[in-house]
């Protein structure tokens, strides 16, 4: 079985890395997961894994000749995580279109992909990763310029049969039901959880930790459990789901 998912927000600053290691790390317990920075021109992904030396990236892999995926993937975490770099050279020097068989090659042998997704609409390596996935899980702040920002991703998505898991909404503080019932009006699929506000978010990306590493008690941490639980993984085809990654056509930004 395998399923794509793309973990996106249609703007930065919203906790899009940290939620995708934090579900990756959730569904860990039940699923063979690999997580890959698919934001090629803006990654940290590394740094959330400690993976800041790394010597082979996702840059690597995407140059002509270059590595192989398995050269650029890491066992960190109870997860699978191909990081990227952040080299602005490597980054002009990459062909994104080459992304389709990194993902490709990496559907044959695990349960999820999450990609994590640039923060922007802006390029065509920007939108691939919603192109590529299953479904797309849309991270939200509680405020309506983000609603509207996440709608953009949502209509992107939708456009070229990339379904909606769910919405997230992160950083959470105090009463945020106005906003929660906005996105329940406009976004499809469900609220997937709440995720507080939380200084041990902070603390995880300085110590190189994903949150659920760095410190399962917070509440933080139990959020993002639930809404993995809220999940509901389906089961592709591995060949299936790998040739449609071959041969995605790339269309050109919104």
């Amino acid at each position: 079985m395998v399923e794509a998912f793309a973990v996106a927000s249609g703007k930065g600053g919203t906790g899009k890395t940290t939620s995708t290691l934090a579900l990756g790390m959730a569904l860990a317990d039940d699923y063979d997961v690999t997580v890959v920075d698919a934001d090629t021109g803006m990654a940290n992904l590394l740094f959330h894994t400690g993976l800041a030396e790394a010597d082979t990236t996702l840059h690597d892999v995407l140059l002509e000749g270059g590595a192989s995926v398995a050269q650029a993937t890491y066992d960190r975490f109870g997860m699978r995580v191909v990081p990227c770099g952040t080299s602005l050279a490597a980054f002009e020097a990459a062909d994104p279109e080459r992304l389709r068989d990194v993902v490709a090659d990496l559907a044959a042998d695990t349960d999820i992909l999450l990609l994590d997704s640039p923060a922007t609409l802006s390029s065509k390596s920007a939108v691939l990763p919603i192109v590529l996935a299953d479904r797309v899980v849309v991270v939200l702040q509680p405020t309506i310029p983000a609603i509207s920002d996440g709608l953009k991703v949502q209509e992107y998505a939708l456009s070229y049969g990339s379904d909606i898991a769910g919405t997230l909404f992160n950083k959470v503080k105090g009463d945020i039901d106005d906003a929660a019932q906005k996105a329940d009006r406009y976004f499809e699929g469900p609220l997937l959880a709440r995720i507080p506000e939380s200084d041990a978010v902070r603390e995880a990306r300085a110590a190189g930790q994903p949150l659920l590493a760095y410190d399962p008690a917070a509440p933080a941490a139990a959020a993002y459990r639930e809404a993995a639980a809220a999940l509901d993984v389906r089961d592709g085809d591995s060949d299936a789901v790998a040739e449609r990654f071959r041969t995605a056509v790339i269309p050109d930004p919104p």
